[in-house]
């Protein structure tokens, strides 16, 4: 049963469609190899896929960009971009999705490609590896963190910081960018990643799942299970997050406000053949519910709901407003 109705999210959508956001993270090319798996491999437990077709897609934040845009909402992109040929078919998935991006954003550099190979009917996409290149430190151009940020900053409603580990966001940039948004009454939300040592304090949301949470705080994993008390009181008093959701994969969604727990809720995925970018999505979905009006836990129920079409497709995927209607159709 669905917590959220149609109505209510035809509603959020509506008022999604008239929101402008600006993406900042680092962002890649994701590159598929489609074929079927024949056979394992003997020198390591992995399938051999026979190549039929070679596809790629917009990867690490640039998915956050795509799916904030597949909601409806007006996307502008920045991180950095090499002047490639993989840069040249990332650019021109962003402009498919009518995601801007600012070719002052571009530079003399390679741009983060990930590798990886998806099977047909004989195997399982989820269960494929995927290889992540080495961290490669880039940074915006200096003349972009000020006054060109700040332009663009000011005409956005919502903020996404996205972090990859891989270089670009920084303490320092992410505190600029904070107090930029703050002085224009905007929302600033980060989808972290603490193994980058970046730190964030007084955001409005912030969406780590369960393993960073716990990098977060300090805490150690409990095979009897942590108290989500102590796991949001940590979290609210090192960070002070408006608004906290930890996603806990197939056991749904914690979410606090002002580090109050609420309740779990639980996932709504019917099918998962892939659970690449589901995050992604959900920083998407959830920055665009509350920043249209919603609270904490509707809003994660239109970003669980939007999660629960994206793993139910192969590959780094996003979803159309009429198929999360559809989905939650079905779940009421």
């Amino acid at each position: 049963m669905s917590a959220i109705s149609p109505a209510q999210t035809r509603q959020l959508l509506k008022k999604i469609a008239g929101l402008r956001v600006l993406v900042v993270g680092d962002v890649m090319l994701d590159h598929y190899i489609w074929g079927d798996a024949t056979r394992i491999s003997p020198e390591a437990p992995v399938p051999v896929v026979k190549r039929d077709r070679e596809t790629d897609t917009a990867g690490g934040r640039a998915n956050v960009a795509a799916n904030a845009a597949s909601l409806g909402a007006a996307v502008e992109l920045a991180g950095a971009i090499g002047k490639d040929a993989n840069g040249g078919r990332l650019l021109t998935h962003l402009a498919s999705r009518s995601i801007r991006f600012d070719p002052g954003f571009l530079q003399d550099c390679a741009t983060i490609t990930k590798p990886g190979s998806s099977c047909g009917t004989s195997s399982s996409a989820g269960s494929t590896p995927r290889i992540r290149p080495p961290a490669t430190a880039r940074r915006l151009p200096r003349k972009r963190r000020s006054a060109v940020l700040q332009l663009k900053i000011a005409k956005c409603h919502a903020v996404i910081l996205s972090d990859y580990a891989k270089g670009l966001l920084t303490t320092e940039l992410m505190a600029k960018i904070t107090a930029i948004v703050r002085k224009h009454h905007g929302f600033v939300s980060l989808d972290p990643k603490p193994a980058g040592g970046n730190d964030s304090d007084g955001l409005d949301l912030i969406t780590p799942n369960h393993k960073e949470a716990l990098e977060m705080t300090g805490l150690k994993p409990d095979p009897d299970g942590l108290d989500d008390a102590l796991i949001c009181r940590r979290i609210w008093e090192q960070y002070h997050p408006r608004n906290l959701v930890v996603t806990l994969g197939a056991d749904g969604m914690l979410l606090s406000h002002q580090g109050v727990p609420g309740r779990r809720i639980p996932t709504a995925a019917r099918e998962v053949f892939d659970v690449s970018g589901a995050g992604d999505t959900v920083i998407a979905a959830l920055t665009l519910a509350l920043v249209a009006g919603a609270d904490i836990e509707m809003a994660a129920h239109f970003a669980n709901a939007a999660a629960g079409v994206v793993v139910g497709k192969i590959g780094t995927a996003t979803l159309s407003p009429d198929e999360l209607v559809a989905y939650v159709s079905h779940s009421s």
